[in-house]
């Protein structure tokens, strides 16, 4: 089965000068997360939980970012806008996961803070090295694992089209072209969106505690002013980001621009991932000043 991807009619008129900026975006990223990562681990006194999970974040930026940029440049010069039956899967999976990890580390990032503003005093009994390594590989693997079901009942489907309205594979856009039920699908894809909606409900709970926190003195303002400020504009730009994409996917109208839909569906992809490092890397003074 090959799938075509429809999204990109809309690039026909300036290809090369999309290309030009695809390219100079995908280098950007690769450039502030790279230096942000290697910041972390070639300095000593970076290595604490905070940091790492940082840099897990870039880590996870670069993992996305390299399962859409490479495949949407090359369909930028190439006439045949296409993807192999695998190719759309793997895509599915690298994207969707890499957008789970995000929410699961920006969750760790907000119990690291809550630990680190509301209980000072067991900080570091809490947050250990051993405990920080655990954590941060769970943001991993659960969305890794909960992918690999959600494509693997994908797969199973029995599919009567092959044309999909976007710039990548898309999970919602694939289940679509089923001819037989998706309910199944339909159940494990909510499941897991609340699963994840749980995690911004938690994050949600765990600031309303460190502003009442932060409030009572004057060393807990300016901490939480100077590490939780860069996490809650992270957690707004991937949030928006991706309810767009969300939203669009399953209850969109035809009648927008397909240039808009576009932008809309891969914005995520685009964002999150320039501006997460910059901003950490400008407002937390340890690697600012690295």
């Amino acid at each position: 089965v090959i799938f075509s991807l429809s999204g990109f009619n809309a690039t026909t008129s300036y290809t090369v000068a999309l290309f030009s900026l695809t390219l100079l975006c995908y280098c950007l990223i690769l450039l502030v997360n790279v230096a942000l990562i290697l910041t972390v681990i070639f300095h000593q006194n970076l290595h604490e939980p905070m940091y790492f999970i940082v840099c897990n974040l870039c880590i996870n930026a670069l993992y996305g970012t390299a399962g859409f940029y490479p495949k949407f440049m090359y369909d930028l010069l190439s006439g045949a806008h296409v993807i192999t039956y695998a190719g759309c899967f793997l895509q599915i999976y690298i994207i969707y996961s890499y957008a789970m990890v995000d929410f699961s580390v920006l969750a760790l990032m907000a119990y690291d803070r809550y630990v680190a503003i509301c209980r000072p005093l067991t900080y570091h009994s809490v947050m250990t090295r051993p405990r920080t390594v655990a954590l941060v590989c769970l943001c991993w693997m659960v969305p890794l694992g909960c992918m690999l079901l959600v494509v693997g009942l994908t797969s199973m489907l029995k599919l009567c089209g092959s044309h999909i309205d976007k710039l990548y594979c898309e999970n919602w856009s694939v289940v679509k072209l089923s001819c037989g039920s998706t309910k199944v699908n339909d159940v494990v894809g909510l499941i897991v969106i609340a699963f994840y909606f749980v995690h911004v409900l938690y994050i949600g709970w765990s600031y309303v505690q460190l502003v009442k926190s932060a409030l009572s003195s004057k060393e807990g303002r300016g901490k939480f002013i100077q590490t939780c400020v860069p996490h809650l504009m992270c957690l707004f730009n991937v949030s928006t980001a991706l309810l767009f994409d969300l939203m669009y996917s399953r209850y969109g109208s035809t009648s927008v621009p397909q240039g808009l839909r576009n932008f809309m569906a891969v914005q995520f992809l685009i964002i999150p991932p320039v501006v997460n490092p910059v901003i950490y890397g400008l407002i937390l003074t340890k690697i600012r000043r690295r």
